[in-house]
């Protein structure tokens, strides 16, 4: 059942259809589809609505968490649950999801992941009852996420690379992102990125030519999100495998717990985060013997972004911070063959250790960094940023300011408060303080804050240099 609408007077064309969910998603049962439609006081609808619409949005390129339900007010998704199995209805749905009044196979198991991850978050991990306040706990909850949505694949040597780098790039370390996941894809590494634009898209793109070149099928193109992140970036349309996380620590976790080496492309506040999330754990002692390949790179003009970085990656943490990654400048074969060896270290320690291939037990990661952080002014003032600190706990905090600075930017919680509060305050030691300022500053005069052609970027921070 179609109903196609096209745009008029400016307004873009809708339909609404009833679909079959293809692959992936269990029959729901009679209380969880009520809670997707919104029937009680702790309804999932709002939730699931945001996610969809990202989903048929996948292509779109904004980082403004409001533009799409303001440019589709009247979409809505329900889930229906019949005698012979789900439906989902979709009313006034953007027109780009379908051709020819069908929706597009992909975006189809887009949505249906969408679905499972909500109601998998919300209703069964529920029932599990997990300790969140204990880190086993969290890090089997993350565990039990990446099994239902079936990313965990046993018998698989390690290949899987997850390349992290800004939504807003320039167009020549856009293209060489491509280059370098085409040359991971000649050597049937599969890719695994935050599933936005940029430096997220750039690598699957070049990935799919080479692994097309080698006949190599079964591909793997992993998207990991979650609700916050989704809703002001759409999926980019090469995402095979999508999963929503239910915070940006679990998705942190479950990079690095899935990922068997990463890679850096240039970024702004939210690439900081996840370099000094990982850095943070490698710190820690107990994780001194754990290879873990990460490379920084990017084309020749991307030189000085990376200088920035490792002055004030030394600076807080120490020159002995260097030994955990390399840095290669425009030069995408060197990046992969470098891979290809530390995955092979990898693979070594985890039969050593009688770790698993599809996710990494062993790694320790300290609760500090799986507690959501709420990014509150008050708790952005409270941060503790002070070079007396332990090395991975100081990296905790300093993953936190960044964190409250994505929130302030991209997710509509974050940019409420903004609105409501003014920027939010960090505070730490002075010397820290000012190379956050610069940083931050360069991150704002490269255009790494704010996609361009929008309004002028408005900071949602302020630095306290004494």
């Amino acid at each position: 059942m179609n109903d196609s609408q096209a745009g008029r007077a400016g307004k873009p064309g809708v339909v609404s259809a009833r679909i079959t969910p293809i692959g992936g998603l269990d029959v729901l049962s009679r209380h969880e589809v009520a809670r997707l439609r919104g029937a009680s006081g702790s309804g999932l609808h709002a939730l699931l609505r945001r996610c969809a619409l990202a989903v048929l949005t996948s292509g779109n390129v904004s980082d403004d968490p409001r533009a799409m339900l303001e440019q589709y007010p009247d979409f809505d998704i329900q889930v229906l649950q019949q005698d012979r199995g789900m439906k989902i209805e979709l009313s006034n749905a953007p027109a780009q999801a379908f051709v020819d009044g069908e929706i597009i196979r992909g975006i189809n198991e887009l949505l249906v992941a969408v679905v499972r991850d909500i109601v998998y978050v919300s209703t069964q991990l529920e029932q599990i009852g997990f300790d969140l306040d204990a880190s086993a706990a969290l890090t089997q909850s993350v565990f039990e996420i990446l099994r239902n949505a079936r990313i965990l694949k046993p018998q698989v040597d390690p290949n899987l690379v997850v390349c992290w780098g800004g939504h807003s790039i320039s167009r020549e370390e856009y293209d060489y992102s491509k280059l370098v996941g085409y040359q991971l894809g000649l050597r049937g590494l599969d890719i695994c990125t935050g599933c936005g634009p940029g430096a997220m898209k750039g690598p699957m793109k070049g990935a799919t030519i080479s692994h097309a070149k080698q006949r190599r099928r079964h591909n793997r193109y992993i998207g990991i999100t979650e609700p916050g992140i989704i809703a002001a970036e759409s999926p980019n349309p090469i995402v095979n495998h999508l999963v929503i996380m239910p915070d940006i620590e679990k998705r942190l976790e479950a990079f690095v717990r899935l990922g068997h080496g990463i890679i850096v492309f240039p970024g702004g506040v939210g690439t900081a985060e996840e370099i000094l999330y990982l850095l943070g754990i490698l710190l820690h002692p107990d994780n001194a013997s754990t290879p873990f390949p990460l490379i920084f790179t990017g084309p020749r003009q991307s030189a000085a972004y990376f200088e920035q970085i490792d002055r004030f990656l030394r600076l807080t943490l120490g020159d002995e911070v260097a030994r955990y990654y390399q840095i290669i400048v425009d030069d995408p074969q060197v990046v992969a063959r470098t891979m290809v060896k530390g995955l092979e270290k990898v693979r070594h320690n985890r039969l050593d250790t009688k770790d698993a291939f599809f996710f990494n037990w062993a790694l320790q990661i300290p609760l500090e960094f799986q507690q959501p952080f709420r990014p509150t002014h008050e708790a952005m003032r409270a941060l503790q940023i002070h070079h007396d600190r332990p090395r991975h706990e100081l990296a905790a905090d300093l993953r936190r300011a960044f964190s409250g600075i994505v929130a302030g930017n991209v997710k509509e919680e974050g940019v409420q408060a903004i609105e409501r509060d003014g920027p939010f305050a960090i505070d730490g030691d002075a010397d820290i303080m000012r190379a956050l300022d610069q940083l931050l500053q360069a991150f704002v005069e490269q255009h790494r804050m704010k996609l361009p052609g929008g309004s002028a970027y408005v900071p949602c921070y302020r630095v306290i240099t004494h």
